[in-house]
């Protein structure tokens, strides 16, 4: 019986020794000896019976956040605000298994959550002093931490607000200057997908479309692109990306789609009629036709009505006319070379019928030059007149000139052709009539040249 009781005693007074040693280390806290208190503290929370003390672990927190905020100590104990925050951490762990909830994290709330809101000031403080010095990785550890515990306080409840922007939006700054995008878009989109509005933070939903459009994320960047239009529907930036985004990665079908439901929404805006003509083209029109969609004249044709939409928008677009005159133009080029595929075969003569044939299909070359002259003659009329002109105008203006003198060297030489079989003939009044009409063509072939040879030097 003896044995027992002393066994108790011991086990009871090795108990008072270690509340001894907390009550200790609460009096050297109280006396700014925090170097004494934290040794006293630290062989406390080491003991196996006062492991799971949640007020052992509140006395460490506050003993390490007093040493991180103590400008002469903090040096010596480097750790001392993550040692603090840990321990925080561990008291908050302890207490929420108290069975009575109104006996819970009572020694945290009597101090007003101060330990807590210390170590979030002191991350963030550190965080904009490496941030202002330029070193943006030691930035972006502390600003984490801060979140770390921003974190803690908001489960805690005594933060209203879920996202603390300020610092997620420094975290996201300080890696992305540290170079590490990826980490940087994390904090963003926090922001983003918080539907957050401040002034400059529209950047922040155009800078996450774009960098997960580079990543080739097409989901992603349309996601934050749709957020970005959600919270700033008057900036023009979304549609216009969203366009360029499939352009260059995504399929056809989702680009076209979209150009409808654009043109649906701004009828008025000659661009997107001009680019979405612009594209249908291209997804259309190969040189070498066996390169060709199956559906490439179905392609050409609409990207023919979308340029005349976009010029009864804008008639003075050089650019729209310019593309207008080269659609019809191809379009003349392809039945040109349907005309010199029909060829005698094995030394014999053309038939009757395929004579006929070239004659009708050397006719509609002529009506599609006919049909693109006055679009080319049109940018003529346009950047002519202009004194200066930006490089890809005078490109514009060169290119118009020398298709308009190409239309009329072919339609001179088909007439030539005419004249020599009239002469043939001894068809006077049509030689002469032949005559004249060269006569003309060429006039206005050496009036096209002599602007071309000048345009440099004229704009």
């Amino acid at each position: 019986m003896k044995k027992v009781l002393l066994t108790v005693l011991l086990a009871g007074t090795g108990f008072g020794l270690y509340a001894q040693k907390i009550d200790k280390a609460k009096d050297l806290f109280g006396k700014k000896k925090y170097t004494e208190a934290k040794t006293e503290i630290d062989a406390v929370v080491a003991s196996e019976k006062f492991a799971n003390s949640s007020e052992a672990w509140y006395q460490k927190a506050k003993i390490y956040g007093a040493i991180a905020n103590d400008s002469t100590l903090k040096a010596s104990v480097p750790d001392a605000r993550e040692t603090s925050f840990e321990a925080l951490k561990k008291y908050i762990e302890l207490e929420g298994k108290e069975k009575d909830e109104k006996k819970r994290y009572l020694l945290l709330t009597f101090d007003g959550n101060q330990p807590l809101i210390d170590i979030y000031s002191g991350y963030s403080k550190n965080g904009a002093s490496f941030y202002n010095a330029g070193n943006y990785n030691d930035a972006l550890a502390n600003f984490k931490k801060t979140l770390d515990v921003f974190d803690v306080l908001v489960e805690r409840g005594i933060v209203p607000m879920k996202l603390d922007t300020t610092t997620t939006l420094y975290a996201g700054i300080s890696a992305e200057k540290a170079s590490k995008p990826d980490e940087a878009a994390i904090y963003y989109a926090k922001i983003a997908e918080a539907k957050a509005k401040s002034e400059g933070f529209v950047e922040i939903y155009k800078w996450l479309a774009d960098h997960y459009r580079q990543k080739n994320d097409i989901a992603t960047a349309q996601k934050f692109s749709a957020l970005g239009k959600e919270v700033y529907p008057q900036d023009q930036f979304w549609t216009g990306f969203d366009l360029e985004m499939l352009s260059d990665k995504g399929t056809k079908a989702d680009l076209f789609k979209k150009y409808e439901d654009v043109i649906k929404e701004n009828p008025d805006n000659h661009i997107f009629l001009f680019n979405y003509a612009v594209e249908l083209y291209k997804e259309g029109y190969q040189e070498d036709v066996t390169k060709r969609p199956a559906n490439s004249k179905e392609l050409i044709n609409k990207a023919g009505e979308m340029m005349k939409r976009t010029l009864e928008k804008k008639p003075d677009y050089a650019n729209a006319n310019m593309v207008m005159g080269q659609i019809l133009y191809n379009q003349g080029v392809d039945i040109n070379t349907e005309n010199k595929a029909i060829r005698p075969q094995g030394g014999a003569k053309l038939t009757p019928e395929q004579l006929k044939k070239k004659e009708e299909l050397r006719q509609e070359v002529v009506k599609k030059f006919d049909e693109a002259t006055p679009y080319f003659e049109k940018v003529d009329e346009l950047l002519d007149k202009q004194a200066k002109l930006k490089m890809e105008d005078k490109e514009i203006l060169k290119n118009a000139l020398d298709l308009l003198i190409t239309i009329n060297e072919e339609k001179t030489a088909q007439l030539e052709t005419k004249r020599n079989a009239a002469e043939t003939a001894k068809k006077v009044a049509e030689v002469k009539q032949y005559e004249a009409d060269i006569k003309k063509l060429q006039d206005k072939t050496t009036a096209y040249t002599e602007k071309f040879n000048n345009v440099d030097r004229k704009h």
